[in-house]
């Protein structure tokens, strides 16, 4: 019969293979929630987007219409498809789609600054969470501010996107189907269906569903950030930092490009740095790179959309959508210089919102909501 040693617990502790299965099936539990969170806004809001998207000339409001749009799906492939799509009908003029695509990539940093709010009790957690959420955010909103006025006053962009697409027009495009949304739709199609036999329909629907969806999302977070503590050694921390920085950058955006190639999201693979940079086992600085791979990564939808339809200026806006990321990332992290800014930003907010956490609400609120609504209302 074995006797607890002095002064040690004799609750049951979980293996490591067993606590790897456990991640796992929590990031997988996590996806899921995520896709539930798309699914329940499309079913409220269909068709928004191309009403959204119609008759904006303004840059600005271009610009707050692909915050808006993008914001509503919490995909900046959907709606950058959806752009695609209307200029290839010419609803709008690729100069006109220009801004939409920027503040669609504005708009997709929505989702894992709602997801850092999941670690608010936590006020260590919740610093380093918000974080990592937000210099998502700054470096996009830097990178608008320096290349829109480029893009206006030379056509930096759009001639790039054009030069390049002159001669790739006639190749034929492909689909790709994302391996990890088909292994995630079957429970997003049971979580609807639940909720449509109690009798739940349109935007009654949508909202239960995305609730559920928030829910699944903040519960997985929650154990994954426990557990990833639990699991991951002082010194595979070290070892995990030591490789993305010896990469000087590198290897975490072809990672970040990886990644969201595969999943077609540049949110889900944003949101999942969330909880490592929040357990300590990612810094702020080694996970940064990797959005801005993700920022390259998510491009690749609108990119096969357009060379499928083989139409030149549905083509042209695809590629200005990567053109402007590979631009800013030229700009905001080669130059030295320049590199850290949007970490030291967002290491600045993230102080702010741990002494005031309302702050953090009130950021995500007037930054991709009312501040956009504004836009469109006075500009449009």
């Amino acid at each position: 019969m074995a006797i607890a040693a002095p002064g040690r617990s004799t609750r049951f502790d979980m293996s490591t293979w067993m606590r790897s299965a456990l991640v796992f099936g929590l990031i997988y539990t996590f996806l899921v929630g995520v896709s539930a969170l798309e699914k329940g806004i499309k079913i409220m809001g269909e068709d928004t987007q191309e009403r959204l998207f119609s008759s904006v000339s303004n840059p600005i409001a271009g610009l707050c219409v692909g915050i808006l749009g993008t914001v509503l799906v919490q995909s900046s492939s959907a709606s950058t498809s959806v752009i695609v799509g209307l200029v290839a009908t010419k609803g709008i003029s690729v100069d006109a789609a220009i801004p939409m695509i920027m503040g669609a990539n504005i708009g997709t940093t929505v989702t894992n600054t709602l997801v850092s709010l999941g670690h608010i009790r936590q006020p260590a957690e919740f610093k380093r969470a918000f974080a990592a959420a937000t210099v998502h955010d700054f470096f996009n909103v830097l990178a608008v501010a320096i290349l829109l006025p480029v893009e206006l006053l030379t056509g930096a962009i759009s001639k790039t996107a054009t030069w390049i697409s002159d001669r790739l027009v006639g190749t034929a495009g492909s689909e790709w189907k994302s391996p990890v949304k088909a292994w995630v739709k079957k429970p997003v199609e049971w979580i609807v269906n639940v909720e449509d036999a109690v009798g739940l329909t349109g935007n009654v629907l949508g909202t239960f569903v995305v609730l559920t969806g928030l829910v699944i999302v903040l519960l997985a977070l929650t154990f994954i950030t426990k557990n990833m503590r639990k699991l991951v050694a002082d010194r595979v921390e070290k070892s995990v930092n030591t490789v993305l920085g010896r990469g000087s950058g590198s290897v975490a955006m072809l990672l970040g490009l990886v990644i969201t190639v595969a999943v077609q999201s540049s949110s889900i693979t944003t949101s999942i740095l969330i909880p490592l940079t929040a357990a300590g086992v990612l810094t702020l600085r080694n996970a940064y790179p990797v959005t801005l791979g993700a920022n390259v990564g998510t491009t690749i939808t609108a990119l096969l959309a357009a060379l499928a339809a083989s139409v030149p200026e549905a083509l042209t806006v695809g590629l200005a959508h990567t053109t402007f990321n590979v631009m800013g990332i030229a700009v905001l992290y080669v130059l030295p210089f320049a590199r850290y800014v949007p970490v030291r930003l967002a290491e600045g907010l993230a102080e702010i919102a741990v002494k005031r956490r309302v702050w953090a609400v009130a950021y995500v609120m007037t930054a991709f909501i009312i501040l956009p609504l504004i836009g469109v209302a006075l500009l449009r």
